[in-house]
């Protein structure tokens, strides 16, 4: 077989991923808020771009203006401002006002910023006013730095030991002072060890009632033996109350309060008003700069030469591409939103029971687009309605069947759930088989006994055993 070199024709289709392409659909999945941050940082790394700003209007004339001045001049000369200053109008009373200021108010704003304090930070700041040798110290940050969001020891003491080249009694020592440090019960091992910590620091610790319901019977109170319990320790059902009620006075999580997370803010992409029995749409721009081209930097564009023409161009193709894409971007939030409020109409009238199935494909199919291009623009994105603050997503759920041949979502379903269970009695409450009972009888929502446990858990509910007051 001899080899030779051949020439021929095929025609292929590739999708190309260019620098352009690949802004628009980060654009499109930013945030409103990451939005702002990024076109502000483009701001200030292209020159010809800048921010546009309102010209006066062109119906206000020179005569008006000229009025206007000569009403302001007067005014300048005329006005009592002894009377307008008030209290301010002489150094003496600034200087008893500025007496009376907070000595916060003479800060710049950086020294008034903080964070909040950790639970490591908070521990550490009290071995040092403590008088731990330096080996302990060791010993002491080894247990903080091991310990778990709700203070808990993630380590054992063999380990601790091995690692601080101590013996295990010097271990035992430290993590004892530990465990009595504020948060009370921190570093502890079980939450049997936190409780009695507790119970001794509180002294309580002398009576073996309440320190055998800790030791021995903290499964039993999770799952409300109640009766079992006082026939043991031959109590009434008040006085194992009063013993539930100091339980529960204590912290099974001494770390928690350490370790919140910072609050997330949210801003609205877009509002969905009610007027005059139709949904207007109106998008965010605040905080978002309106966009337009340098003219200075344009000209000199066009009189560049070399190298510095190229660098221009460069940017001006940069300039109006990101243009372009935010108001792509804009134009398809909109269309979406658009099609979410056609398609749940009902639930921007009524509420979250009356929000339909829906699904991606039906969207796109609605505005003429690919699922991938409604599912980014939904992505970290929320609209104020009537009835709250929603992230786009929650407008797509599943479809449950009714007894009708109809369906309904869902999201409508969990709040169903949510509200039958609110109404409970909290002696009987409501098992999942008896929920899925109430929707298919009352709402006819056809639902299994386990679907109503998946969205129960879902939401965070605990189950009816867990949910029963006995008192």
């Amino acid at each position: 077989m001899g080899l030779e070199l051949r020439q021929q024709l095929k025609l292929t289709q590739q999708l190309v991923m260019t620098p352009q392409l690949q802004q628009a659909i980060k654009l499109l999945q930013l945030s409103r808020l990451e939005l702002v941050d990024t076109v502000q940082q483009e701001l200030m790394e292209n020159p010809l771009l800048e921010e546009f700003e309102e010209r006066e209007s062109p119906e206000v004339n020179d005569q008006d203006r000229g009025a206007a001045a000569a009403e302001s001049e007067e005014l300048m000369k005329s006005a009592d401002w002894e009377n307008y200053l008030g209290e301010f109008s002489s150094s003496s009373k600034q200087s008893i006002v500025r007496e009376s200021e907070s000595l916060e108010d003479g800060m710049s704003f950086d020294a008034r910023l903080t964070k909040s304090p950790t639970l490591e930070g908070h521990l550490g700041w009290q071995i040092t006013l403590s008088d731990f040798t330096e080996k302990q110290c060791a010993i002491a940050e080894a247990i903080i730095g091991n310990l778990s969001s709700g203070g808990f020891l993630r380590i054992d003491l063999e380990d601790v030991s091995e690692l601080c080249s101590a013996s295990l009694e010097e271990v035992e020592n430290v993590l004892y002072r530990i465990q009595r440090f504020d948060p009370v019960g921190v570093a502890a091992r079980t939450p049997q060890e936190c409780l009695l910590v507790q119970l001794e620091i509180l002294k309580l610790d002398d009576d073996p009632i309440i320190v055998s319901l800790v030791r021995d019977h903290l499964e039993d109170l999770e799952k409300r033996r109640y009766k079992p319990l006082a026939r043991k320790f031959k109590l009434s059902m008040e006085d194992l109350k009063s013993y539930l009620d100091l339980l529960q006075s204590l912290d099974p999580l001494p770390g928690s309060s350490f370790s919140g997370g910072d609050p997330l803010y949210v801003s609205p992409d877009a509002y969905v008003y009610e007027f005059d029995g139709d949904f207007v749409i109106v998008l965010n721009d605040e905080g978002l700069p309106k966009l337009q081209m340098n003219s200075f930097y344009v000209e000199t564009t066009a009189a560049a030469k070399g190298s510095d023409k190229e660098y221009f161009q460069d940017k001006m193709r940069s300039a109006q591409w990101l243009m372009k894409s935010l108001y792509q971007r804009q134009r398809t939030l909109y269309k979406v939103l658009e099609s979410i409020v056609r398609f749940q109409e009902e639930f921007f009238r009524h509420g979250v029971t009356k929000l339909k199935p829906l699904i991606l494909k039906e969207v796109a199919e609605d505005i003429d687009m690919h699922e991938s291009t409604v599912s980014r623009i939904t992505t970290n994105k929320f609209v104020a309605t009537p009835h709250g603050v929603y992230e786009l997503k929650f407008f797509f759920n599943s479809a449950l069947g009714l007894d009708d041949g109809s369906q309904v979502g869902s999201e409508s379903v969990k709040a169903m759930i949510k509200q039958l269970i609110s109404g409970e009695d909290p002696k009987k409450p409501l098992s999942d088989e008896k929920i899925a009972e109430v929707l298919k009888g009352k709402l006819e929502v056809n639902i299994a006994r386990r679907t109503v446990a998946k969205y129960r858990t879902a939401m965070g509910i605990e189950s009816s055993s867990k949910r029963k007051k006995v008192f």
